[in-house]
């Protein structure tokens, strides 16, 4: 292990919400004006994830009053309080920066069937569903012989 690695360990968030590229996110942001404090919600489409331990960030766009805003959030940065995810996208690249060329309808990620369930499935509170009860077996009913 480096010893740049267990100074970051204690830096880094303990729980991070799981999201990937092409989900629709509400990332609650602290604002701080004078001496006051509050938060400030930035919805939009994530267009780009970058992994590399405490540095890693994502690119998140949305259209305010017809042109285009993305902000680059840190996962791990103290000023990111929460993260939403509102919808989970459905896509096939790492990164959506063909989004920037699109306009109103064109610019709309296919959202992803099922993606509760897939989020259920893997969240370790999840409990397993009961094993269904055994059957009673009921007698059958005489056969009648054969005519011929």
């Amino acid at each position: 292990m480096r010893t740049i690695d267990s100074i970051e360990k204690e830096f880094a968030k303990k729980s991070v919400a799981r999201f990937d590229v092409g989900d629709t996110v509400d990332v609650h942001v602290k604002i701080i004006e004078g001496d006051r404090e509050r938060e400030q919600i930035f919805s939009g489409i994530v267009i780009a994830k970058r992994h590399e331990g405490l540095s890693e960030t994502f690119t998140v766009r949305r259209i305010v009053q017809g042109e285009g805003v993305e902000r680059i959030f840190p996962v791990h940065s103290p000023r990111v309080v929460k993260i939403d995810v509102r919808k989970k996208g459905k896509v096939r690249r790492a990164k959506l920066h063909y989004l920037r060329g699109r306009i109103g309808r064109a610019q709309k990620v296919e959202e992803r069937i099922g993606a509760d369930r897939d989020a259920a499935a893997k969240a370790p509170e999840a409990k397993p569903a009961p094993a269904p009860k055994a059957e009673e077996k009921k007698p059958e009913p005489a056969k009648e012989p054969a005519k011929k």
